[in-house]
């Protein structure tokens, strides 16, 4: 087995969930893991992949594909894969690397299974465990043919970070004009301190709070902890915190290490944007509140004395 791992970048920096790809390719035995990255990218950004398991990494430096052009990097993923043998592409399960994944497989003629939860069992085949049904159930799934490729769901294994640096090659992908016939002329992104999508520790808060004047307290707790803030979709949809904040079904899904919801019931649409999480703490007066059954530790309590008192004690520890 050969593996090449697709490495998303954002500022010139390489995403937290591409070094969890790399370090699951590391894991899977297999030799040699080569990462490949397209546009301008800080050097060291590079090497540290090998702190995650990568033993070399081809760099596609052109300056147009700085900004996530999906038709280009599935070209030239593809042609790194042909060229050089490789027959299993590893990525993180994301809304780039979604796209990217399905241009591969037909590119390449691989099995592609999304959204893949361990490493996979090669005793009788190649058969991965992937969550399906917003995290309720998990499908085993065997991949047949030469080549395959695997999204990772996120924290499907832990980071390496004992690794030494990656030997870094430049790689002259062959990539059509063609693919560089749309050409991104604005973008919007969310801003904060630490990104829903990338965080490791995501703190949210409901109705509970009573009104949006109250959630310093929330964004207080989430710096104390190096955390994300996020809402309830009922407080996006009135209006006290922006609609890119609303976690859940219809909203961002996260799969942080840690979620803590701070006075939300626990809806089962939001449950199935945050049941992924690895530890889930709920604080909430209601001990009836539904959300206590999916979690993992709970505070039955007034979040306007809980909350305080646990953001004292979490900058008193620091």
């Amino acid at each position: 087995m050969s593996i090449l791992v697709f490495v998303e970048t954002d500022e010139q920096k390489v995403r937290k969930s591409s070094v969890e790809a790399v370090s699951y390719a590391a894991a899977m035995n297999a030799g040699e893991v080569t990462a490949i990255t397209f546009g301008e990218i800080e050097a060291s950004e590079l090497t540290a992949l090998g702190k995650g398991g990568a033993g070399k990494v081809l760099h596609v430096g052109d300056a147009r594909l700085n900004d996530g052009n999906i038709q280009a990097y599935a070209s030239g993923i593809a042609g790194a894969m042909n060229a050089n043998g490789y027959d299993t592409l590893v990525l993180a399960k994301s809304s780039l690397g979604d796209a990217v994944a399905a241009r591969v497989a037909i590119k390449t003629n691989a099995s592609l299974a999304s959204n893949v939860a361990s490493l996979p069992d090669t005793s009788n085949g190649f058969v991965v465990k992937r969550s399906i049904y917003t995290g309720k159930a998990f499908a085993d799934v065997e991949l047949k043919g030469d080549k395959r490729i695997l999204a990772i769901k996120k924290n499907a294994v832990e980071i390496k970070e004992d690794g030494a640096d990656a030997a870094v090659e430049a790689f002259a992908a062959d990539i059509p004009d063609s693919d560089f016939g749309v050409k991104k002329l604005s973008e919007e992104k969310a801003t904060g301190d630490v990104l829903l999508p990338e965080a490791d520790v995501v703190v949210s808060g409901g109705r509970g709070l009573k009104g949006p004047e109250h959630w310093g307290m929330i964004e207080d707790l989430a710096k104390s902890l190096g955390a994300a803030t996020g809402c309830s979709k009922p407080v996006s949809d009135i209006g006290w915190r922006p609609h890119h904040e609303h976690v859940g079904q219809t909203g961002v899904k996260v799969s942080p290490t840690l979620y803590v919801a701070i006075g939300i019931s626990g809806a089962i649409q939001h449950l199935a944007g945050v049941n992924s999480s690895k530890y889930i703490v709920v604080v909430n007066k209601d001990a009836e509140a539904p959300f206590f059954k999916a979690a993992d530790y709970g505070i039955v309590g007034d979040a306007f004395e809980v909350i305080p008192k646990l953001t004292e004690a979490l900058k008193g520890a620091n």
